[in-house]
């Protein structure tokens, strides 16, 4: 073996492998292959917040393999994600791999195609251990906060809690939003409308404005005031302003923007946006175009583009749509203070390929984010959409009246894509206001008061609450995801509809923290350690001073805490359902567990009855029948077999479960044999719902196979051809063989 590539991703390894040929072994070392241990601190805080990494349960095989891989190999190369999780991630391996620090070869790219891969072949470098040393402090900070502040809610509100550095935060901002909501005071207003006609054509609204200056309307009593004054009174043209207006497209998105506009427009939450980005940027099979990215690496704060990728838009859009479409000068977007502009923006790895030109290689998930991504992209580098506007002042005793009105003159950008604007004026005309004169008469056709009364803050959505963070400088793009995510698994933070709502755990937890660990939930204090981490990473800091400095406050407050620790009570309502006991009569419940929701009687433990239930939360799931298998009998006790469902699909059981819990796949052949003895191949289903393959006389026959066997043979050496699980490639069943061959969807 010459080369060794180590990647992080299975996926992006088959990809990458399809790039650089037989000189190059590529494999994937699935995430981190060291980290702290799970059953303690494993810090040293007295000498020095020294780190304890140990090899990753579970992971002792890979590494053995790793390990061989490297020592015949005559280069390794280290080629994770190009972040600080990644570069991390190349340092533990070098560690693991017994690879000296001066001898790594470490490369990265921004997108997976063939012309970066080989380009980053050419072009290795160190490991950078500035950005190590920036993981390390994060991973650090976190498990430090993690591991000392837990055991102080389990002393004070309940067992088995979890805090987080950066997750605290995120919850009491919610917790923070939850209380402006509930103690809103509204107030009223009020306004007035004057619809008005010019020459007998179609009415136009102008509203109420002033004299000099704006006037809040406060009452009706004043809104009276206003109307008597001007009862009538002629409605008067006192001056008209035309203009031309641009509007400039939105730059390319970065994680926080995309998954903001994923969760606006697509209903997407954080942690769905990033999975599906990671498919796309990892390799999508184009059947006869191979395996490609399709888009660049998805976590990035910069607003950054190539030269070549600006170069491939504008030959796009002057191709596809005009000159005119085109600015005069191509677009630069400053990525804003603080950012990491280690890559690019995200957009389009390859514009050619069009979302609807590969539509049919891609999930429906897929597509949506695609073209979203592929879309922005190409709206950023096109010409300002133009607008004809109009305003005019009307004036009626005294009083100031105010129209405006727009139509569209060039669409520019707006011909592919416009980010959502939650704040735009919904009452804004739609069309160009009438020609007015100055001096004109206008005729009155209605006026119209209303009464309103102003609105608390919206709770929180997922896009919502990422802005703010963002705003704030708190978390990083990678971040944004897990944080959402683990307040809502931990109980603190619940999601109805788009809607974030605190729960009671989080309340008391937020004001628990606040009042004992208050730099912990405070917004600068995080913020500022983010930009600490960040200076880490460009090389100004000691990770272990920032470490120290933040510990030796840290520990006064939590020994503090600790001394003076009181149990708090955590009231909830419980959940009801529309289904009684049977046994008891009571109002059964919803309550959680490893499997998600369940109903549950409210008399336990004295009555320990429990239900499925429905998607909807509330109505028990319809009973699935039970099929007696005439003839078949329990291998264990004799007792008739039956046909059950379960969590991974139709099952055999044994009929006197649970005194018997013997069960049994149902196997379905597949109509092809097993290559090594001849027996019927069939279907099983394991960890997650997969299905893989597996010949019927197991345990006799070992044969298993994740890729699904065929009736094909391979052209170089005879073996069996296996379809490569979720690619249209044919593999050969011969592991040193090598030989591949890309298929159509109907050659299956």
């Amino acid at each position: 073996m010459a080369n060794l590539v180590i990647m992080e991703s299975p996926t992006k390894a088959s990809t990458v492998k399809g790039y650089l040929g037989s000189n190059y072994k590529v494999v994937a070392s699935n995430g981190h292959v060291r980290d702290l241990p799970v059953s303690r601190l494993g810090i040293d805080i007295e000498n020095g917040f020294k780190p304890h990494y140990i090899n990753i349960r579970k992971k002792g095989d890979l590494i053995k393999k790793l390990v061989k891989d490297a020592k015949s190999a005559t280069t390794v190369y280290l080629a994770t994600d190009p972040d600080r999780e990644g570069e991390a991630i190349s340092w533990h391996l070098a560690n693991v791999l017994g690879i000296p620090l001066e001898k790594t070869k470490r490369i990265t790219f921004n997108e997976i195609t063939k012309t970066a891969v080989k380009k980053a072949i050419k072009n290795p470098r160190p490991i950078d251990m500035d950005l190590v040393n920036s993981q390390q402090a994060r991973r650090l900070l976190d498990r430090i906060v993690g591991y000392k502040l837990s055991p102080y809610l389990w002393k004070t509100v309940k067992s088995g809690l979890s805090a987080g550095r950066v997750q605290s935060v995120a919850t009491r901002a919610i917790v923070d939003r939850e209380k402006e909501i509930q103690n809103f005071v509204s107030e009223e207003y009020w306004t007035i409308t004057a619809m008005l006609s010019a020459n007998g054509g179609k009415p136009f609204k102008s509203r109420f404005f002033g004299i000099d200056k704006k006037i809040e309307l406060k009452s009706k009593e004043e809104t009276d005031k206003v109307l008597s004054h001007i009862e009538g009174k002629p409605f008067t043209v006192h001056s008209v302003k035309k203009s031309v207006k641009q509007r400039t497209p939105a730059p390319p998105f970065t994680t926080s923007s995309l998954q903001q506009e994923a969760n606006k427009k697509l209903g997407f939450s954080s942690s769905k946006t990033m999975k599906i980005a990671q498919e796309l940027y990892e390799g999508i099979s184009l059947g006869a175009h191979g395996t490609n990215g399709l888009i660049t690496y998805m976590r990035t704060d910069s607003l950054r583009i190539s030269e070549e990728a600006a170069e491939a838009a504008k030959l796009y859009i002057t191709e596809h749509f005009g000159g005119e479409y085109y600015p005069k000068t191509p677009r630069i977007y400053k990525t804003k203070a603080g950012a990491q502009d280690a890559h690019e923006a995200i957009r389009p790895a390859n514009l050619t390929y069009t979302p609807m030109q590969i539509k049919e290689h891609l999930t429906s998930d897929q597509f949506k984010l695609y073209n979203l991504i592929w879309n922005c992209f190409l709206a950023s580098q096109m010409a300002s959409a133009q607008f004809d506007t109009v305003s005019a002042d009307i004036e009626c005793g005294g009083y100031t009246f105010k129209s405006s009105g727009s139509t569209l003159r060039f669409a520019g950008y707006l011909s592919v894509f416009e980010i959502t604007d939650e704040n735009a004026d919904e009452n804004e005309s739609a069309s160009l206001l009438p020609e007015l004169n100055v001096g004109q008469i206008l005729n009155k056709k209605d006026i119209l008061p209303e009464q309103h009364f102003t609105e608390p803050p919206a709770r929180y959505s997922e896009a919502s609450l990422i802005k703010f963070l963002e705003e704030k400088g708190i978390g990083r793009p990678s971040t944004y995801a897990t944080i959402l995510t683990t307040i809502t698994q931990r109980g603190y933070v619940t999601k109805e509809g788009k809607s974030l709502h605190p729960t009671a755990l989080g309340n008391v937890t937020t004001e628990l923290i606040k009042e004992n660990f208050s730099n912990i939930v405070d917004y600068s204090f995080t913020a500022d350690m983010e930009k600490k981490l960040d200076d880490i990473e460009h090389g100004d800091i000691d990770m272990y001073q920032i470490l120290a400095d933040f510990y030796s406050d840290f520990e006064k407050d939590l020994n503090s805490a600790m001394a003076t620790a009181e149990r708090r009570i955590v009231k909830t309502e419980p959940e009801l359902t529309d289904i009684l006991c049977e046994k008891c009569g009571a109002q059964m419940v919803v309550k959680s567990g490893r499997f998600g929701k369940f109903a549950a009687c409210p008399n336990y433990p004295d009555c320990k009855n429990t239900k499925p239930l429905a998607k909807d939360g509330k109505s028990l799931k319809e009973s699935k029948p039970v099929i007696t298998l005439e003839g078949e009998v329990c291998e264990k006790c004799g007792a008739q077999m039956v046909q059950r469902q379960g969590r991974y699909g139709t099952f055999h059981a044994c009929a006197n479960y649970p005194k018997c819990d013997f069960t049994r796949q149902i196997l379905q052949s597949i109509g092809i044999n097993c290559p090594i003895c001849q027996k019927p191949i069939v279907t099983k289903h394991g960890k997650n719902k997969m299905v893989f393959y597996s010949c019927s006389g197991y345990p006799d026959c070992s044969f298993s196979s994740w890729d699904m066997p065929t009736e094909k043979k391979c052209p170089d050496c005879g073996e069996m051809l296996f379809r490569k699980k979720g690619k249209s490639l044919l593999i050969c069943h011969r592991e040193n063989c090598g030989y591949k061959q890309e298929i159509h969807d109907d050659e299956a």
